[in-house]
């Protein structure tokens, strides 16, 4: 049966209710999915389940379902494919120690993919929709979140636009899905810390352009630049400003935060080119809990250069959903090596990390109110 659902304030929709479950025929094994779980790497093993749901300008969101991971059906001639008109999102659940399974800040995922939804001419997908979608994946698939130190569950909600038809206007058709993957850390380098490549040739995004947005265009842009980064060594790639080069933007797939000899955390403003992050909130708020001066302004590769040479910047670190944080302990350009005084973590980065990853695995107080028990079974 195909649910069709037009809701409105006045009346919302439970999308729990609506969706519907075709369980897979011959899920994983128990053995298998214990190997895949002893060292799980980031983005390469997925559950045995998706979510889909399709909508259509006429219809709106129909028929939400829990069925078998599988190829997904769409035309060869699906907007997508010509016009990368799609987005998409990150987000973690973690086992805690008596057993619960929590998002972190699920809802600001929701609201940051109908942000870029927004940007690309794709549909909204509803707050509680995007909610069932994860829940029910979830519920499902709970024998795949990992209990290993640092592991998690990684989810990657995504909308593309499904319409068959080749011509530059948004598309009538479009279909939400959720998969999960369990994951380990996203950089071998760990606490030791990693390099960032400086750009001088590539840009990640323009003055009204998608930087803000969560899109596949803005990450394939940086692929280029991102292999020009690991021919020289170097994990991530940094970006800075289209329009003049100088002002530190972000990294690959990273926001960035500079810690200078104050306590002090200083990171670039979001300013339409550079993406919201999750952890980048999460961070700011914390730091200021915690009693940090915070700092949200233009941060340039001169005035990196210039403080780390006199002691004034002592730290360097990046946020995000995979990287947690991590630790920046060198810039590497063309013309110099800017090594950050501190190796590895020092104790502002460490002081956050230990908080948020205790919050996010249950062995530090929630006092923000920022998990969300999912997948209830």
């Amino acid at each position: 049966m195909t649910t069709t659902t037009h809701a409105t304030s006045e009346h919302p929709t439970d999308w729990s209710a609506l969706v519907r479950t075709e369980p897979h025929p011959s899920p994983a094994s128990d053995e298998k999915r214990t190997q895949a779980l002893r060292a799980p790497a980031f983005g390469t093993c997925f559950t045995d389940h998706m979510v889909l749901v399709d909508w259509t300008r006429d219809a709106g969101w129909t028929d939400p379902r829990l069925v078998p991971l599988g190829p997904l059906p769409l035309h060869p001639a699906a907007a997508v494919l010509h016009y990368g008109q799609e987005v998409f999102e990150g987000l973690k659940v973690y086992r805690h120690p008596d057993g619960r399974l929590v998002a972190f800040r699920p809802d600001r995922n929701a609201v940051r993919l109908r942000r870029s939804a927004r940007r690309l001419a794709l549909p909204e997908v509803p707050e509680g929709l995007f909610h069932a979608a994860v829940d029910a994946l979830v519920a499902a698939d709970h024998a795949w979140v990992p209990s290993g130190p640092g592991d998690s569950l990684y989810l990657r909600p995504f909308v593309v636009a499904s319409e068959a038809f080749l011509g530059v206007r948004a598309a009538d058709a479009a279909l939400f899905g959720v998969i999960a993957s369990p994951a380990g850390a996203y950089f071998h380098a760990g606490v030791d810390g990693i390099s960032l490549w400086l750009s001088t040739t590539y840009s990640r995004a323009g003055r009204g352009g998608t930087g803000a947005a969560k899109c596949g265009g803005n990450y394939a842009a940086s692929l280029v630049a991102q292999q020009e980064a690991a021919e020289h060594g170097c994990a991530q790639v940094l970006f800075t400003d289209a329009e003049t080069g100088r002002w530190v933007e972000e990294a690959g797939s990273m926001n960035l935060f500079a810690v200078l000899a104050d306590g002090t955390l200083v990171t670039p403003p979001t300013t339409g080119t550079i993406l919201e992050g999750v952890t980048r909130d999460s961070v700011l708020r914390l730091a200021a809990d915690l009693g940090y001066a915070t700092q949200e302004r233009p941060f340039g590769v001169d005035e990196w250069t210039r403080l780390a040479a006199s002691g004034e910047l002592t730290e360097v670190f990046a946020t995000g959903t995979a990287a947690v944080i991590t630790p920046v302990v060198r810039l590497v350009s063309a013309d110099a090596v800017v090594e950050t005084p501190t190796v590895g973590f020092g104790p502002v980065a460490r002081r956050l990390h230990a908080e948020l990853t205790g919050m996010q695995f249950g062995t530090v107080p929630d006092r923000f109110g920022w998990l969300r028990e999912v997948g209830a079974h």
